[in-house]
């Protein structure tokens, strides 16, 4: 019973502050879309359209942050306080490199990557420019990321989630002032609006870097001056052993997701406004099961760093039964406010009407979606990282991807039936995902 209260107490102590902040970020973005569609639904369908290739352009990154989650969580539980500080610095230093090469060629090619993606007439520019502005300064981001996952790693979730509270409420702020102009400050449309989100990235860059100058703290740059630590190709070799799957995972399943929304943007700029509120809908559901795979990642990793898998499997389980009564209650609150949600961005009937054809396979999707992070987060923390490469891969390019075209293009049911790709992709993952972590195949991986 001790254990059992215990098991709660730490997985709330460590997931609650990363709910916290990934519902935060997600608000913020739900907002950043309602005051950008006051531009009307040109401005939000443009917005949507950066959505995929940005996340796209930081693939690598992605990979590196669950990799230094992974590795720090594991060292943690081993005590291994040098070689934890090793590798988040290596992290680092390759995240600063690789983002400030990548983000000057992602800005160069907009629009050409905007035109590859389905913009219109009406989004190519103003797509283009969100996306320049965001992805040539991607350096901001890729730092932030890279500190936090490896706090997140070390269990110190309080920490990120006030580093993304201040950067998000920064971004707000400055939208505010930048997109319909304010205060004395220019109207600058969509550009104000992605300035104002590398503001609240510098912000957040900062404050994350100002995390780790304490040297009583796990992570520690003056620790790491006291031990002459220095980034190195071992390490190197390790996160890119550890992150490599992820990153063709990544790769891969963009592609798929792009493709998701290429089909999106062909069916008229109101179905992809229509759209893009489900997806922001979608990414605020999203923000309960990334907190509880914060902690599920720290606490599985750790645990199997003490040489406990049974207390592994136990935080894992944990987790779930959290995951499944929030999705539960998420469910119900959709069925009830979809039509005053959309009614919040938009004034045209027909493209409310477009998001309630939507609701019904949304609220599904988000059920899935909780419990197959979480799922995930537990197979991560372990290690298991190629068993949950595969699966993405296959669900979100090959599932998501043949779906969404069959009963969007085969069958004529348009972005209806590009949701039910979106669905068919987020069931099968939760189902693999729950079958492998029901096989505790998981428990033996060295990391």
């Amino acid at each position: 019973m001790t254990m059992k209260r215990d098991t709660l107490t730490e997985t709330i102590r460590i997931a609650l502050p990363a709910i916290a902040e990934s519902l935060f970020t997600a608000i913020i973005g739900f907002v950043d879309s309602f005051m950008v569609s006051a531009l009307g639904a040109n401005a939000v369908a443009a917005i949507g359209l950066t959505n995929q290739p940005k996340y796209a352009g930081f693939t690598l990154f992605y990979a590196v942050n669950i990799a230094i989650a992974t590795l720090v969580a594991r060292r943690n539980g081993e005590k291994n306080r040098i070689g934890a500080n090793s590798l988040a610095l290596t992290a680092i230093v390759l995240a600063a490199l690789l983002s400030a090469a990548l983000g000057s060629l992602l800005a160069l090619f907009a629009v050409p990557i905007m035109r590859a993606c389905g913009a219109t007439p009406e989004t190519l520019g103003p797509s283009s420019a969100y996306y320049r502005i965001v992805m040539g300064c991607m350096f901001f981001s890729c730092i932030q990321m890279v500190v936090n996952a490896a706090q997140r790693g070390a269990g110190y979730t309080k920490i990120t989630m006030r580093t993304n509270m201040a950067a998000n409420i920064v971004n707000i702020l400055f939208d505010y002032l930048l997109i319909g102009g304010h205060l004395g400050f220019p109207a600058m449309g969509i550009r104000g609006a992605a300035i104002a989100t590398v503001i609240g990235t510098a912000v957040g860059c900062l404050i994350s870097v100002g995390s780790i100058l304490n040297p009583d703290g796990f992570l520690s740059i003056p620790f790491m001056r006291k031990e002459k630590i220095r980034a190195n190709r071992q390490d190197l070799t390790t996160i890119v052993r550890i992150g490599y799957p992820v990153a063709i995972e990544q790769i891969l399943t963009r592609v798929g997701l792009v493709a998701t929304s290429i089909l999106a943007a062909a069916c008229g700029n109101h179905a992809m406004a229509a759209h893009q509120v489900a997806m922001n809908i979608l990414v605020i559901s999203y923000a309960f099961g990334d907190g509880l795979q914060a902690a599920s990642v720290a606490l599985v990793g750790r645990s199997l760093g003490e040489n406990r898998p049974d207390a592994a499997k136990e935080y894992g389980k944990v987790c779930r039964n959290y995951g499944l009564v929030i999705s539960g209650a998420l469910a119900v609150l959709l069925v009830f406010s979809a039509k005053m949600l959309y009614s919040l961005f938009f004034r045209e009937e027909a493209i409310i009407a477009i998001g309630l054809r939507l609701m019904p396979s949304l609220i599904l999707t988000v059920v899935f979606q909780i419990l197959m992070v979480v799922y995930i987060g537990c197979l991560r923390g372990a290690g298991d990282i190629r068993y949950t490469t595969k699966v993405a891969i296959f669900s979100v390019v090959i599932i998501r991807t043949g779906v969404s075209y069959f009963f969007g293009n085969v069958l004529h049911l348009g972005i209806a039936g590009i949701w039910f790709g979106v669905l068919a992709d987020q069931f099968f993952r939760c189902l693999l995902g729950m079958l492998r972590f029901r096989s505790g195949k998981w428990t033996s991986i060295k990391v």
